[in-house]
């Protein structure tokens, strides 16, 4: 069987499937954004600097 018989082998005539995440015509009101983004960077940059203290007063 070729690639092309297998592919269009027990399929509808017009094969259409609808989409799962249509384009444009979303809400009209805007998504509101969480805050806190500043946070999370200062607890990651917190935590590198503690581990960075911390391997330059107990490496040899």
């Amino acid at each position: 069987m070729a690639d092309d018989d297998f592919y269009a082998h027990d399929r509808p005539k017009n094969p259409q499937l609808p989409e799962d995440r249509p384009r444009g015509g979303g809400p009209e009101d805007p998504v509101p954004r969480r805050g806190g983004g500043h946070k999370n960077i200062w607890l990651i940059v917190g935590i590198i600097v503690l581990v960075v203290i911390f391997l330059a007063l107990f490496m040899p």
